[in-house]
Order: C-alpha cells, then sequence, then structure tokens
C-alpha cells in the first residue's frame, strides 16, 4: 500500500537539498524574491496594510530578529510574517502560479525571511525553504481545484501550507515533524471570496494569517505537537470540506522532477490576474487598429468561468483595491491611459472616461477559454467601434506568463517602481539592495534586506 499523499509530500519538503534544485529553477527562485520584495514595499501607506502591521507591532517586542519591511522595525519572526504578508499583497503586483490559482510569494517568502533571520540561516537555506514552501502549495492549490476556487481564496488555504513548508524546511523538520506541521496549518486553512462584494480588508488579513498560521504550526511541530497525518486527503481534511473536484494524483505530480516554481508567472498589470489576458488582447485591438477609447462602443471579454466568479461581484467599485477586480475598470485604464497601473488605478479609477468605458464592458464565458483554464490563462476579447466594425483581440501568454516572461532588468524597473510608490525606500538604497539580493545565494547568513 502506497504512503498517504501527505507523507510523501512532507518527506519531500523536509529532505530537500539546494544541490537538488536544477540551477534555472534557483535563478528563478532569485527573480521571485526580487518581485516579492517589491510588493512588500509597495504596501507601505495601504490603510488595510497599516492597520495589520500597527495591530502586530503592538503584540510583539518593539525589535527582535526579523524586519518588518515597510516600517524599517524589527519584531519576532511571526509578526514580522504576518506584517510582511499583509503588505505583499495590496498593490496586486506579487505572483501568481496558473494551474493552482495561487499566489505563492506573499505566503512563502514572509515567513521563511523572517525565519531565516531570526535563525541565522544562509542564502542557499533560505531559498531552498522557498522551493519547498513553492511546491507544496501550488501542489495543494491544483488538487482542492476549481471548486475550491470558487468560494476559498486559494492563496489563503493552500497558503497555510505553503508557509509551514517553508518554515519546516528551515526549522530542519524530519519528516514526521513536517507532516505535524502540514495537520496543524491545514486545519487552520481560511480565507472567503464574500469580502469583494463589500470592498472589505479580508484580503490582507488572508495572506498574514496564512503566513502566522503556517509558521507557528511548524515551531509547535518542532516541540512535538501534533497534527492530522492526512490533513489534505483524509475524509474529514480539506478536500472534503472544501472541494468537490479534489485530485489527490497532483499533490505529488513530478516531486522533485517537474519544478512548479519555474512555472509561476509575473504580474505585468497591477489588478486580479483574472483581468490581465483580456487586458493584453484589448491592448493588441487598440494598437494594432489606431483605435482610441471613444471609438469603442462596446468590448465583449471572453474568459473562464473562475474570471467570471471572482469579478462578476465587482460591478461598481468603490475603492482602489475594489477596482483592481473589476474587468471594466482594468480595461477603462488600458484603453483610456495606455496601462493599468499603481499610478493609474490611484489617479483614475473613478475619472469620467474610465468610469464610461468601464460601462461598456461585459464579460461572457467562452468554451475554449474556460476548457483551457488553469493550467493556460488564454485571452480574448471582441471589440465593436462606434462605425460598426466587430475586431477580435487574442493572447495565448499574457506577459508575466513562462513563456512570455519579464526579464531582470524589467523586474528591477518593477520592483524600483513598488519601492517608490509610497517611498518605502530611496532609489539608491533599491538599486543597493538589488544588486545585493541577486548574490543572495553566496550569503552565509541572511540580514536585513534594507540596510
Amino acid at each position: 500500500m502506497s504512503a498517504p499523499s501527505t507523507q510523501l509530500l512532507a518527506e519531500f519538503a523536509a529532505n530537500l537539498k539546494f544541490e537538488a534544485i536544477p540551477a534555472p529553477v534557483i535563478r528563478r527562485t532569485e527573480d521571485l524574491l526580487l518581485d516579492w520584495f517589491g510588493s512588500a514595499l509597495a504596501g507601505k501607506g495601504a490603510r488595510a496594510v497599516e492597520i495589520l502591521a500597527t495591530f502586530v507591532e503592538s503584540m510583539g517586542p518593539v525589535d527582535g530578529p526579523s524586519e518588518i519591511l515597510i516600517h524599517r522595525r524589527s519584531s519576532s519572526p511571526l509578526l514580522a510574517a504576518m506584517a510582511n504578508a499583509a503588505a505583499s499583497h495590496v498593490a496586486e503586483q506579487d505572483d501568481v502560479h496558473n494551474g493552482s490559482v495561487f499566489h505563492p510569494a506573499t505566503v512563502v517568502f514572509p515567513p521563511a525571511l523572517a525565519v531565516a533571520q531570526a535563525l541565522g540561516r544562509s542564502g542557499q537555506e533560505l531559498l531552498t525553504a522557498c522551493v519547498a514552501g513553492y511546491e507544496v502549495g501550488i501542489r495543494v492549490g491544483e488538487f482542492l481545484g476549481r471548486s475550491h476556487y470558487k468560494v476559498f481564496h486559494t492563496t489563503g488555504t493552500a497558503g497555510t501550507l505553503a508557509a509551514a513548508a517553508a518554515v519546516g524546511h528551515l526549522l530542519r523538520l524530519i519528516p514526521e515533524q513536517m507532516q505535524n506541521a502540514f495537520g496543524s496549518a491545514g486545519t487552520q486553512s481560511a480565507g472567503l471570496w464574500e469580502f469583494l462584494r463589500d470592498a472589505a480588508d479580508s484580503k490582507q488579513l488572508h495572506t498574514a494569517h496564512a503566513a502566522g498560521a503556517g509558521l507557528t504550526a511548524a515551531y509547535l511541530a518542532q516541540q512535538g505537537f501534533t497534527g492530522a497525518r492526512r490533513i489534505l486527503e483524509g475524509p474529514q481534511g480539506l478536500a472534503a470540506g472544501m472541494s468537490t473536484d479534489a485530485d489527490v494524483r497532483k499533490l505529488t505530480d513530478g516531486l522533485g522532477t517537474r519544478w512548479a516554481t519555474a512555472e509561476t508567472s509575473f504580474k505585468f498589470h497591477a489588478s486580479c490576474r483574472h483581468t490581465h489576458p483580456a487586458a493584453d488582447a484589448l491592448q493588441q485591438v487598440l494598437q494594432q487598429h489606431a483605435l482610441k477609447a471613444t471609438d469603442v462602443k462596446r468590448v465583449t471579454a471572453l474568459v473562464h468561468q473562475g474570471a467570471i466568479d471572482v469579478l462578476g461581484p465587482v460591478t461598481d467599485p468603490q475603492t482602489v483595491h475594489q477596482s483592481k477586480f473589476s474587468m471594466g475598470t482594468v480595461l477603462g485604464l488600458v484603453a483610456v491611459l495606455g496601462r493599468a497601473g499603481l499610478s493609474e488605478f490611484d489617479a483614475s479609477f473613478k475619472s469620467a472616461d474610465v468610469v464610461s468605458f468601464h460601462d461598456k464592458v461585459a464579460m461572457e464565458l467562452d468554451p475554449e477559454v474556460d476548457g483551457a483554464y488553469p493550467a493556460r490563462w488564454i485571452g480574448k476579447v471582441r471589440v465593436e467601434t462606434q462605425d460598426g466594425r466587430v475586431l477580435h483581440g487574442r493572447v495565448d501568454e499574457p506577459k508575466g506568463d513562462p513563456g512570455n516572461t519579464l526579464t531582470r532588468p524589467e523586474l528591477e524597473d518593477k520592483a524600483l517602481r513598488l519601492a517608490l510608490y509610497h517611498g518605502a525606500a530611496g532609489e539608491a538604497e533599491m538599486r543597493a539592495a538589488m544588486v545585493r539580493l541577486w548574490g543572495i545565494a553566496g550569503w552565509p547568513q541572511v540580514g536585513p534586506l534594507l540596510i
């Protein structure tokens, strides 16, 4: 009889060695770390993030071994992980893995960095732990399936397991302890999409909680605290309670040979990833036919069901963050201003021109797009012009996907813009930090990212 999938996943996370990870995957992890670093700094000044960061700082030591990036303070690993996780998931610029519909960086790097700083682990150990977190979290997200994502925010749910894997690796848990950590992490999995209807702040709480819960689970396991041994596939485990289409085979798919970390996409637009394929396809039509926003009568975004589930409830966005989940607003910014970046959302999501374009946009379920999702996120739009033409746009790999990725210079430019967005770091210190980060595999000990 084969071992339970939770056990096999725990053995992989506990036993992973830096030398076993292909060099391109290590380079990709360095890219993902820089991308996350920029997103975390961009969270400075966001109301929900500042509330969460102020709260956790009030709960813990005024100094400690782990860095709270947006406030240039330090605290315990738990509280720093929570603050940095909240900060890195508000600008909507953190990474995403297509097949799992999961944002790994925001729940893996914050707890891993905090613990590596606290324990004095090396750069190689940090990178290895983060790969363990990515591989586990992505597979849990794939396992839980499309039915899970319809109601649950996978980054909040699978994120607890991802955080536990990363921290557990840094704590050097043996496989049995790692399996216990997974059990304790999984029983704390949470995160519901209902917040989108109210423009509520829950999304930042989801990542803060996942990072903190996973970290806690790993530390408890180190001390002998036990957790459910089949938390994922058991008769009363995550799949039983949170999915109707779970596929247990996906938990151990290609462990050690298929590196899901390298499949992760970067975000180009500062919005929900479900808007990106249509935004790229609309840009294609506008550029190819030299159209202005006023030339367009109607746009139909041909989408997968997941986009309708997540974006559909947002019909009249009331906040900047809510507007990032509005297909009409994102396409309006692209059409009117040429891009849907951080400053465009802040300044123009409620402008008359953007709102007017928003009202021209509809979503329609497309069988081809839906059939390809989530493995591929195809972008298709149908554009009707004021002069009676019907034009079509199609993008098979949105900007940022592995086959259409961001180069290191593009990642540096993005990270710099994110750092400068609300003044979390100056240009000179950010450029210096980026130079240091590119050499992280050679660090004998992980210290502060901002000196």
